[in-house]
């Protein structure tokens, strides 16, 4: 397959990988070429998790994060420090990048909220939003409230959310910000708007790590927000028997009667994007500090608390 300047041959181009879908990687493979000059500005920078589905999804799947020796060298990677040592992770540059990586059964990249030049400072914090039960379509009305009453808090203490769908079961928030503090402030942030908003909507929402005491509640997840952590890329295949993939949306969108977590699929997207702009388009330029959103959820704890 031509990718740019590169060609990049697909292993087994017939090999199927969502069954229920009848795609193979070959199709994996030209979605991802199709989609880079969409997908390419989210992951920039960012050492990439490579979820691997070497037999499909009726098969065996593991996460990777370190570099197998055989990668070819023109695929940038950098070497990044954890606990007790270090670890060379694939940063996705361009389009050759991410058909390579299809080639290697990797159906879905999980992205740092950090870029390498400044590793420990996120430019993103992340919300998602977990359905009570599995019955993710019958509960997708609660997720749509959670995201919006979560984005309203957002924004009046100052911060810009972005919505997409998570290509699984529910919703995800991204929100720009200044790369300035670095992840324990951040997830600290995250953790007392979660927490203020369970305790105004105790009966809708939820922090309860215990899937068994959640009960009918949305659960509110910023578990992500923490070095080394990560979160699907914006237009991410995810592992799903339709090939669904998390899409960015407009606000307004969510009340569509039609929309649910895997309404955008391999097959449907490059239509979308078609006929409407990437509504996360620029969202760099929204990038805000957590000082001033930081006292003003200090007030709102201290008011709400009296």
């Amino acid at each position: 397959m031509k990718v740019g300047r590169r060609t990049i041959e697909i292993g087994n181009p017939d090999k199927v990988l969502f069954p229920d879908a009848g795609i193979t990687k070959q199709d994996l493979a030209e979605y991802y070429r199709g989609v880079a000059p969409t997908l390419l500005p989210y992951a920039a920078g960012r050492p990439i998790s490579m979820q691997r589905f070497p037999d499909g999804l009726d098969g065996e799947s593991f996460y990777q994060k370190d570099v197998p020796d055989y990668f070819p060298d023109w695929i940038h990677t950098e070497r990044i420090a954890k606990e007790g040592g270090s670890l060379r992770q694939v940063v996705i540059d361009d389009a050759a990048t991410l058909v390579y990586l299809a080639d290697q059964a990797c159906i879905t990249p999980h992205a740092w909220l950090s870029r390498v030049d400044h590793i420990r400072q996120p430019d993103r914090l992340v919300f998602d939003f977990d359905p009570p039960g599995d019955d993710w379509r019958a509960t997708f009305d609660e997720i749509r409230w959670a995201a919006r009453t979560t984005a309203d808090l957002l924004r009046e203490i100052g911060l810009v959310p972005f919505v997409q769908t998570s290509g699984s079961k529910g919703l995800h928030i991204h929100v720009p910000l200044d790369r300035v503090e670095e992840f324990d402030a951040v997830r600290q942030l995250a953790r007392d708007m979660t927490d203020l908003l369970a305790r105004r909507h105790p009966d809708r929402l939820t922090t309860e790590q215990r899937k068994a005491k959640r009960g009918d509640r949305v659960f509110l997840d910023v578990g992500r927000n923490g070095y080394a952590q990560t979160a699907v890329l914006p237009y991410a295949v995810r592992a799903r028997p339709e090939a669904s993939v998390a899409t960015p949306l407009d606000w307004d969108e969510l009340d569509r009667g039609d929309l649910h977590p895997r309404t955008y699929t391999v097959e449907n997207v490059d239509r979308r994007l078609a006929q409407i702009e990437d509504p996360w388009k620029g969202m760099g330029r929204r990038a805000r500090g957590i000082d001033g959103p930081r006292e003003t959820l200090d007030e709102m704890i201290e008011d709400d608390g009296d």
